[in-house]
């Protein structure tokens, strides 16, 4: 779009006109403040709750447009990732820009490998959690920690340093979910076994007991590393808008991914599956699903795992897991929660409610049910979706350190809605108004 392209703003609180130059199809909200009611007083402000229609920066890291169900990681469409790359080699163009030569690829795998090890105390810290904590609880706490071991993430302007940080964070992630989980059973953790591949190493790190070697199913390998791949990064989410705030008041990578992590732990956001799922242990047996329809029809209730807030008509991912939930299970077998997630597919793909309302199984009904048949708890969905959007968040976070037009640190504009300013009133001359506060009583 050319340098005329404009948009004319009248304020006709003024009668004053304004012409605001458009680019990239936006209006930078500053050049907002020139339009005043009156001389010396606060410019016009965008209101805009949850961000929804405002971009915070620019990037070239992923690219999706909902409506045209297009989903890109620097260009390359998901599908055709897909179909020839596998989690790592995705991994390094996220965060490097571009599909790795064959003898960078095999650096890059060493590299990461390199820092799958945690140093011992990390153990020790994740075994001073309860024994019943939240596997992303536990992860939350103990990436923030590793700043602590690594001084050198501090020196963020340091390129080899960021790049350092970021193969670390890579290669530690499993290693962390993993430890999380076994902790959570009382079992002994598991090295990493850096033999196998990325998520290979993951599995083995999960479920190894006795033997002397863990060799994962190629097709729970190939299942788990090709969900990683299609939850990398997706623009800015919740998750990466945090990443970068984080980033922005030049915090450690640590830090900016624990509240990542963080973010990313909420039933709107990384949890969603979780509601998935839950949902298939409510309706219990395929029995049960013809009244759960009729409740669904008659808008008595919401079924998770249907439609998408963004890809609004389609989602390029789910045909790929749609086909990947079938082979997981032709290796796991049924059961009736499977059966209950098969029904409600078959549902949603032929009744007419479903169909014209475009509530498609989405990314969140069929990573859960993948998930649950490869036999990880629920509450470790979250988790592993962190895994994924590990790669991603560092992108995001190198790609904003260095960007001439994030200046200063995010501080975004409020509209106050509160009291006007009010005299203080001692203790003693305040009227009692409404009940007491309660007593609490609890576990501490």
């Amino acid at each position: 779009m050319g340098t005329t392209a404009t948009l004319t703003v009248i304020d006709n609180r003024t009668g004053k006109r304004y012409e605001l130059p458009i680019e990239n199809n936006a209006i930078r909200a500053a050049d907002l403040a020139q339009i005043v009611e009156r001389e010396g007083w606060p410019g016009l402000l965008s209101y805009d709750p949850a961000l929804a229609n405002t971009a915070t920066c620019k990037s070239r890291v992923s690219y999706l447009d909902g409506q045209h169900g297009i989903l890109r990681y620097r260009g390359y469409s998901i599908q055709d990732l897909a179909e020839h790359s596998n989690f790592l080699e995705t991994a390094y163009l996220i965060v490097k820009g571009e599909l790795p030569t064959r003898s960078h690829f095999a650096m890059w795998q060493h590299n990461i490998k390199t820092h799958t090890l945690t140093h011992e105390n990390v153990k020790r810290f994740i075994d001073r959690f309860r024994y019943d904590s939240h596997p992303m609880g536990i992860v939350i706490g103990t990436v923030g920690a590793l700043s602590t071991f690594y001084p050198d993430a501090y020196d963020i302007f340091d390129l080899e340093s960021r790049r350092v940080q970021t193969r670390r964070l890579i290669g530690k992630m499993p290693t962390i979910a993993a430890f999380a989980y076994r902790h959570q059973r009382g079992l002994p953790y598991v090295d990493p076994d850096n033999s196998l591949s990325y998520t290979g190493n993951f599995l083995s790190m999960l479920f190894r007991m006795t033997e002397l070697h863990y060799q994962p199913n190629p097709v729970l390998e190939r299942a788990l590393d090709l969900l990683f791949m299609l939850q990398a990064d997706q623009e800015q989410t919740c998750s990466a808008t945090v990443a970068r705030i984080v980033c922005s008041a030049h915090a450690d990578p640590f830090s900016a991914v624990a509240a990542a992590c963080a973010a990313l732990s909420g039933t709107r956001h990384g949890a969603a599956n979780v509601k998935v799922l839950e949902a298939f242990q409510e309706i219990g047996s395929v029995a049960n699903v013809p009244r759960v329809m009729k409740e669904v029809h008659a808008g008595e209730r919401q079924l998770p795992g249907f439609g998408h807030p963004v890809f609004t008509q389609y989602d390029p991912r789910t045909p790929i897991l749609g086909r990947l939930a079938h082979e997981v299970i032709g290796v796991t077998g049924r059961s009736p929660i499977v059966d209950v997630a098969l029904e409600l597919e078959r549902i949603a793909r032929e009744d007419d409610w479903f169909v014209s309302r475009r509530l498609y199984p989405n990314i969140d009904f069929y990573s859960g049910l993948i998930y649950w048949a490869i036999g990880i708890p629920v509450s470790m969905f979250p988790v592993l979706l962190a895994i994924a959007r590990t790669a991603g968040w560092m992108a995001q976070w190198s790609e904003m350190l260095v960007d001439q037009e994030q200046p200063r640190m995010t501080r975004p504009k409020q509209i106050y809605a509160g009291e006007p300013e009010r005299p203080y009133v001692s203790i003693d001359q305040r009227p009692e108004a409404g009940p007491q506060e309660p007593l609490i009583r609890g576990r501490y």
